[in-house]
């Protein structure tokens, strides 16, 4: 039997987001009468003028994919939520119901998911009808979340990677396919996050999907570098729990029968 992980059970996620032109609309009126095409560009444009970037202001992110990887026990599911099937809104929802139960909270695992993808699932959560109480829970309700919980940003229910490895920001924050290369891991390999936006125009979401599930299973495999290094896995165990990844991705495929992540594996096995 493989070495038990130390909470139990585990969700490693990441999302990919477009930028949103009809908020954009509520927040600048000189877009109000433009086509979206036009719209994008002038928004370009001030975001250009506002930062020196055009990467838009956390609100204005539209998630169009929320992938993730749950481990409970020795069982692995790997899965996105992506808007060719589901509106933002059900994203969202399905998401969240990770943290429905009390009793079965899971250990949250990112990479700039503080600095990123929590505060764009905030901002885009409220938006609609939504709620995830145990998500925000601060020992309101449940003492014992009050020094475990995910909001705080030195306790460990939310791990982000990226923030822990730079000891918050003392140290310079590096991007995660810096240190998954680090470590011989795929990284980004033919997509990156400069590209989502084509992805969508293009309606590509195996390649978009794919992309996302890349970035989670780099995470996770950074993770369990971490909990080797904090002694929460033996050498064995980590051995074990990287070969049981490599085998669960083994087995994924898309609809016509070809490998899900056959690049991922590939440029993965030869550092293995």
């Amino acid at each position: 039997m493989t070495q038990a992980l130390p909470s139990n059970p585990v969700l490693v996620f990441d999302i990919e987001t477009v930028a949103d032109t009809d908020a954009a609309r509520r927040i600048y009126p000189q877009l109000a009468d433009l086509s979206d095409s036009d719209a994008m560009s002038a928004l370009q444009s001030i975001r250009m003028q506002e930062a020196g970037h055009d990467f838009m202001r956390l609100p204005l992110q539209r998630i169009v994919c929320i992938s993730a990887l749950y481990i409970k026990g020795e069982q692995f599911s790997l899965f996105s939520l992506s808007a060719d099937k589901f509106s933002e809104k059900d994203i969202l929802a399905k998401f969240f119901r990770a943290f429905s139960e009390i009793e079965t909270l899971p250990q949250l695992i990112s990479w700039n998911g503080s600095g990123f993808d929590i505060p764009v699932l905030i901002y885009r959560a409220m938006q609609y009808d939504l709620s995830a109480p145990w998500l925000f829970e601060e020992g309101e309700r449940i003492k014992n979340m009050r020094f475990n919980n995910y909001v705080n940003r030195f306790q460990t229910r939310h791990l982000d990677l990226m923030d822990r490895f730079s000891q918050y920001g003392a140290s310079r924050r590096e991007a995660m396919d810096v240190v998954a290369s680090l470590y011989g891991l795929p990284g980004k390999t033919d997509v990156d996050g400069s590209m989502v936006g084509a992805l969508v125009a293009n309606q590509d979401w195996q390649t978009l999907s794919t992309y996302c599930e890349s970035d989670v299973m780099n995470t996770w495999l950074i993770y369990l570098r971490w909990l080797r290094l904090t002694g929460q896995l033996s050498s064995q165990g980590f051995a074990e729990w990287q070969e049981r990844s490599r085998d669960y991705l083994s087995t994924l495929q898309h609809a016509d029968g070809s490998l899900r992540h056959d690049s991922f594996i590939a440029d993965w096995s030869n550092t293995l």
